[in-house]
């Protein structure tokens, strides 16, 4: 069953260390905590690394998020990986659940999600599919 889930979200990002000596801060490690609503009630935490550049503008970030709750009524958890990138403000972001991660009422889901920013207030989309209910 193809469904769309929608909602907002609040994110919390920490910055953690880098196993990096060299002092060079292009390289960034944070940790990810999120609150989402709507559609999708639950909770996540994942570890996202960035790397920025000399260009502004230009940056890209990969992460791993597991998240726990509901979607649709159905409860369990699955993770979602990101890999995103910035051309000189151009945006091009990916996200998907990672095949077979997802537990409980949502084992089996797939799908992509996309984020979008808004006078600082984020919200979600998320195409999936879940294996029909017995």
């Amino acid at each position: 069953m193809t469904t769309r889930a929608s909602g907002t979200f609040e994110v919390k990002l920490t910055a953690q260390g880098t196993d990096d000596k060299s002092g060079d801060a292009t390289i960034g490690r944070m940790s990810i905590d999120k609150q989402f609503h709507g559609d999708l009630e639950a909770t996540s935490k994942g570890e996202m690394l960035s790397a920025v550049t000399s260009v502004k503008g230009s940056a890209g970030y990969v992460a791993m998020e597991r998240v726990s709750g509901t979607l649709h009524g159905r409860s369990g958890a699955f993770v979602l990986q990101h890999s995103g990138t910035m051309t000189r403000s151009a945006p091009q972001l990916s996200i998907t659940v990672v095949p077979d991660s997802g537990t409980g009422q949502l084992a089996g889901l797939g799908g992509k999600m996309d984020i979008k920013i808004a006078d600082g207030k984020h919200s979600y989309t998320f195409d999936c599919t879940l294996a029909e209910s017995h």
